[in-house]
């Protein structure tokens, strides 16, 4: 103390002074800001001037490196190593605050200021006050920077801080020229880093407000770093100004979003800012990158409260185009097979489950804004994501959700194009939900009303033909067979009717799991007519394929299905063989259609020698039986109802049931009754006889009557079925009948000589075996009467 006072006289230009030949004078820095100094080149009076500015300069840092050095701390060590301070921090900083504050000598602040001013014009000099400093000469450099323990020096606090954010700018070009640099070498990042978290802040509106100046002028990186430490920098008082600033900001450039929402939410701020920069974010929805938007969401969602909830929500709802979000690096970028145009929607939904996972209160927004839409062109492929996260939470929210959803799809508010905009091409997003999903596929398949349960078979398509994987089909055919072995009508029905449209529509990717659903085959007595049909079609449909195709999975499960169907139809149990009869005109049904190109892979016959092969087989093994026969009859004539049959099979039942002829009717002679017509001593008579005298033929009831009493089998149960199979062949010939002529006068494609359908062949059996000897006073509703009541 006493050597200062002696050394710094009243008027410091006189004071003596050597400059110092090492890297920590200021005189290097002066000679080169001005060049008539390191030139030399100037008129005498620019040396002089020159020369006295760098004498000062050089006393000043001698007088800063002074006080320093009596406080405890060495400036001037070996190289560009940092200062060497003392172990116990807390009295340099003491020491510094005391001398610089007495009153008795008021050079020594403006002395010190002016110095360390004049040091850090050197580069080298400001990086060695900027880095961690060592205690007591230690090679080690760790913990605070001389800068930071001057910072906490209250004089001298002010100047430091404007002397720091004036050199700034000086730096911004190296900030952009190498944004990979380490922040050791960073001079603009190491200045920032000095004024965070200081303890106190002598005048925080004035460093708010330069701050606010700089980040006008900054580069980007650097611009989001110093956003992203307001917190750690700014004083409680000046939150307001730093709100208005960053906001007039984010209008120029939204690219700082991200460091702008972290400084929101660090931020101490009272309700109406909060409301404030919750306006802010809200605002930016509509036109913030879609990389950001997560960070939005997340923010606006825990910034939520119970008054602004509901305005959030709808906000997001309306202004968040979830589809098609473009991601303008995603055609460059890869990330596992995946555009980054996935992973943003993935972070988005990413964001949305964590914010309503924890806060019930949202979940309870989302509902009430769902609830109140009643048309379906106002929800959006949102609406579903948001009931889904929230289905997918569990407890009594999900309840709600369920009801919300299925009111929304009994109304056709919520349609299957929506949820295939969910869906279809978010393969990633949806796989993240697989559980929720599969579960509201289970939820709307157990429904009472066959709306939703439609919903819920269209879901199930969806997932199974969106997602690739054998882990997700396996678990969506696992939750259709738990549908199925539940027991209830109504559920059953719906899954098997869902695995029959994976059959028909996806059978060459529901081969692989076969195996998997071939279990149900063995429970078929369990199951009604209806969906024994459903079975039979499901598994027909892969047993059957193209010539072409050689798998042998597929060719497996045709042999598996050719062996029950024969087993069941050649068993004598009538159950079992109403199950082969199903089965056989099922594959009739499906290799025998006119536009069909399937066939059995174990056969080499042709499509048409396949089906009346089955036809064959089930007709030799049904034709003792009357019962048999009646279910063979009811289920062609089903099959010819429903289905386009070829020509040849449709002409095999034609000939097979004009046994009608010689088993069912006599001829009349004269309108009377042929003489032999008599049984058991029991003359015939006439019924329903309209044509009277002119009748040429009737339907012999009596005698088939008196043969059933004899002990054999009665044709009588067997009479309205087959009339009705012939009934309907007729009408189908007919049609086509009509068709070819039509075509043949109209048509100007058509020949005479190559017709479509056999034409001579179809003439032939209409006009000889049909229409000429059928009955017009035959009532086939009458005659079933007469069958019963026998």
């Amino acid at each position: 103390m006493v050597f200062l006072k002696r050394t710094v006289t009243g008027n410091r230009r006189t004071r003596a002074a050597t400059p110092s030949p090492d890297i920590h004078s200021t005189a290097a820095v002066v000679s080169s800001c001005n060049p008539a100094v390191s030139t030399g080149v100037g008129n005498a009076r620019s040396k002089g001037i020159a020369g006295r500015e760098v004498e000062e300069g050089v006393q000043d840092v001698n007088a800063m490196v002074s006080i320093l050095a009596e406080a405890g701390c060495t400036v001037r060590v070996f190289g560009d190593a940092p200062p060497s301070l003392p172990t116990d921090i807390y009295k340099l900083r003491r020491n510094l605050e005391i001398r610089l504050s007495t009153g008795d000598d008021p050079d020594f602040l403006p002395f010190f200021v002016s110095g360390f001013s004049s040091y850090i014009q050197n580069p080298q000099n400001l990086r060695r006050v900027l880095i961690p400093s060592s205690y007591d000469g230690g090679g080690s450099s760790s913990g605070e920077s001389l800068v930071r323990v001057l910072l906490l020096v209250a004089p001298i606090q002010k100047h430091v801080l404007n002397l720091l954010l004036e050199k700034l700018p000086e730096y911004f070009n190296d900030d952009g020229a190498d944004v990979n640099c380490s922040l050791k070498d960073d001079i603009a990042r190491l200045i920032v880093s000095q004024l965070r978290w200081l303890d106190f802040l002598v005048d925080s509106e004035g460093l708010a407000e330069k701050l606010m100046e700089l980040l006008s002028i900054s580069p980007p990186a650097l611009k989001k770093e110093i956003i992203g430490s307001l917190a750690e920098i700014i004083g409680d008082k000046n939150h307001g100004m730093v709100v208005s600033t960053l906001a007039k900001m984010l209008l120029e450039d939204s690219d700082i979003i991200v460091p702008v929402l972290d400084s929101f939410s660090n931020l101490n701020l009272d309700e109406e800012l909060q409301e404030q920069v919750v306006t802010i974010a809200l605002s930016c929805i509509r036109t913030v990158d879609a990389e950001h938007i997560p960070y939005l969401l997340r923010f606006l969602l825990l910034s939520a409260t119970c008054a602004n909830a509901g305005r959030i929500i709808s906000q997001i709802r309306e202004h968040l185009n979830f589809v098609g979000l473009v991601d303008p690096y995603s055609a460059r970028n890869k990330l596992k097979g995946k555009s980054l145009g996935d992973c943003t929607e993935a972070s988005i939904l990413g964001a949305l489950q964590s914010s309503l996972r924890f806060k019930n209160m949202l979940c309870e927004a989302v509902l009430k804004e769902l609830k109140h839409i009643d048309r379906p062109h106002f929800h959006k492929v949102m609406d579903v994501w948001l009931l889904m996260l929230i289905y997918g939470n569990g407890g009594q929210l999900q309840k709600n959700a369920q009801k919300i959803m299925k009111k929304k799809i009994i109304d056709g508010c919520f349609t299957k194009a929506l949820f295939d905009n969910c869906i279809t091409g978010h393969q990633q997003l949806v796989k993240d939900y697989f559980s929720s999903f599969i579960s509201f596929c289970e939820y709307l398949l157990s429904c009472k009303e066959k709306q939703v349960r439609y919903f819920g078979i269209h879901l199930y398509k969806s997932l199974f033909e969106e997602l690739k994987d054998i882990y997700s089909r396996q678990e969506v055919l696992g939750a259709l067979l738990t549908h199925i072995g539940s027991g209830h009508d109504q559920e059953v029905n719906s899954a098997l009717e869902t695995l029959n449209l994976l059959a028909v529509r996806l059978s060459e990717d529901l081969i692989p799991f076969a195996s998997y659903l071939t279990g149900v085959m063995d429970h078929m007595e369990n199951f009604d007519d209806a969906n024994l049909h459903k079975i039979y079609e499901v598994f027909c449909h892969l047993a059957c394929g193209t010539r072409s195709d050689a798998n042998t999975t597929r060719s497996s499960i045709a042999n598996e299905v050719l062996m029950i169907i024969r087993k069941q139809v050649s068993s004598a149990d009538m159950t079992c063989k109403k199950m082969g009869i199903v089965g056989t005109l099922k594959l009739v049904s499906i290799i025998g259609s006119t536009n069909s190109s399937h066939t059995l892979l174990s056969s080499q016959n042709s499509i048409s020698e396949d089906a009346l092969e089955l036809l064959q087989m089930s007709f030799d093994s049904c034709k003792l039986v009357p019962s048999a026969m009646i279910v063979l009859y009811d289920e062609l004539i089903a099959l010819l109802e429903h289905s386009s049959v070829t020509p040849t099979i449709l002409e095999w039942i034609g000939n097979h049931v004009c046994e009608f002829e010689s088993i069912f009717l006599s001829d009349l002679e004269g309108g009377e009754l042929p003489s032999n017509i008599v049984s058991h001593g029991i003359e015939g008579e006439l019924w329903v006889n309209l044509d009277g005298e002119i009748s040429p033929i009737c339907v012999k009831i009596l005698p088939l009557l008196s043969s059933s009493l004899q002990q054999k089998p009665s044709l009588l149960q067997v009479l309205p079925s087959q009339f009705m199979l012939l009934s309907i062949v007729s009408c189908i010939h007919i049609f086509l009948v009509w068709s070819v002529l039509i075509m043949l006068l109209f048509g100007s494609s058509w020949k005479v000589d190559k017709p479509r359908f056999p034409l001579v062949e179809l003439m032939h059996f209409l006009g000889v075996h049909c229409f000429s000897r059928l009955p017009r006073y035959l009532d086939y509703k009458l005659l079933t009467l007469i069958c019963i009541s026998q």
